[in-house]
């Protein structure tokens, strides 16, 4: 006679009259399908059963808080609507979510939804600010004369016909491209030497460009009027303006530029100093090309930082109607000061002329991130359309020139026999 030992649980299971607890696979956590393998769930892809209950969760949450507004709570204005909504619509989503999932999945979700809605928010908040801009703009610069007259000859009461913001525009790329010119090669350098020399003079040079990122574009300009205009008698001009806004970016060029060059795989820049490489050539050859797409963001974080700054210009740059075109002599306005300006005026047809001025202003900073874009390419290893078939080519030209390459093996070697008796000469 043969005794199997029973597991305690199957003894307990086994006692007549115990009440024993189902476990559902999947609902503890920790339970799973005797037979069948656990699937793996795909967090990533949005489901129907998602979209429904975000609709569900969403129109409740409306439902309840319009009727805690009537009957509840004594409660008023737009705002408070929306935060109580939105927080319903959350306590609603986990419950729809909490029957069939568990609690990890719950967790995800929840936090999927509070990052999607929060980028909404600011994505309208975008929205908003633009379309507001162009619909007070549209009635100044819907007219051709806005883009290619300056206000020499408009007057507040003139109508929109007359007059135009290019001498603005005109004066902020000059502003622009003259702080740029200084800040980059400055910005770059000061990067490359915190993150390829480190030393303690380095982290002194660090900490103060971290803190020079906060600095107030006021105390920029201040220093600049202080300094170039004051001290030195300069009159007020573009060039005084490009000199404050230089001193405003570069902290922000370096500080960007620095964390870019740091997340450089150090592998690369060991094999290039393997290979007999000097540490200036492999900075040159191999870090700054791998980094490329990185600081042309960083380069247009100053740029972006620096175009929409009306402080350093009010007080360095003066105030002019006319185009001037020599950054060097002579008030030079930019588009942000001009907005400044004109939108303070009580006329109507000013303060338009102040958001078509605002209008342009945008269209400029797009159009100088695309061509940062465009100028910085793609990420390491990956290259554009362009940069794949000149790869080809350039492979193609190699092939053609190993196949015309003069062969060097001796059973194809053109030499002459030497007979046997004859000794070879040493």
């Amino acid at each position: 006679m043969t005794i199997t030992d029973t597991p305690r649980t199957q003894r307990r299971a086994q006692r007549p009259g115990r009440i024993t607890r189902t476990a559902v696979p999947g609902r503890d956590g920790r339970s799973s399908h005797p037979t069948r393998p656990e699937t793996r769930r795909n967090l990533a892809r949005i489901r129907r059963d998602d979209v429904l209950r975000v609709v569900g969760a969403a129109a409740a949450a409306v439902a309840g808080t319009a009727w805690l507004f009537a009957q509840v709570f004594p409660f008023e204005g737009p705002l408070t609507f929306v935060v109580i909504a939105y927080l319903l619509f959350v306590g609603f989503f986990v419950v729809l979510i909490s029957f069939d999932d568990n609690r990890v999945t719950v967790i995800d979700r929840v936090a999927a939804v509070v990052m999607h809605s929060l980028a909404v928010v600011l994505i309208l908040a975008l929205a908003v600010v633009i379309v507001f801009t162009l619909g007070r703009g549209s009635e100044a610069f819907l007219n051709w004369n806005f883009w290619v007259q300056d206000l020499s000859l408009a007057g507040p009461l003139d109508p929109m016909t007359v007059g135009g913001m290019a001498h603005a525009a005109i004066g902020t790329l000059i502003m622009i491209s003259i702080s740029l010119a200084i800040a980059i090669p400055l910005g770059l350098l000061c990067a490359v030497f915190l993150a390829e020399f480190p030393s303690p003079f380095a982290r002194i040079v660090r900490t103060v460009v971290e803190a020079m990122t906060a600095l107030p574009s006021i105390v920029c300009g201040l220093f600049i009027y202080a300094t170039y205009i004051l001290l030195f008698g300069f009159d007020k001009s573009g060039f005084a303006a490009s000199l404050a806004i230089t001193i405003m970016i570069l902290p922000i060029i370096i500080r960007s530029a620095d964390v870019v060059l740091r997340l450089v795989p150090g592998t690369l820049k060991e094999a290039s100093l393997a290979l007999g490489t000097s540490q200036w050539r492999t900075i040159w050859h191999v870090v700054l090309p791998t980094s490329k797409s990185g600081l042309m963001t960083a380069i247009i974080l100053g740029t972006a930082r620096g175009i929409g700054e009306t402080s350093p210009v009010l007080l360095t740059a003066g105030y002019t109607t006319y185009y001037n075109l020599n950054p060097f002599s002579g008030p030079m306005v930019s588009l942000p000061f001009a907005t400044f300006t004109l939108v303070k005026s009580p006329e109507p047809s000013q303060i338009a002329r102040g958001f078509g001025a605002a209008a342009v202003l945008m269209v400029l900073v797009f159009v100088l991130f695309l061509v940062a874009r465009i100028i910085g390419g793609k990420g390491a290893g990956v290259l554009s359309p362009g940069g794949q078939a000149r790869a080809r080519a350039a492979s193609l030209r190699d092939a053609v020139r190993f196949d015309q390459r003069v062969p060097t093996t001796p059973d194809r070697l053109d030499v002459p026999a030497i007979p046997d008796d004859q000794e070879v000469p040493r």
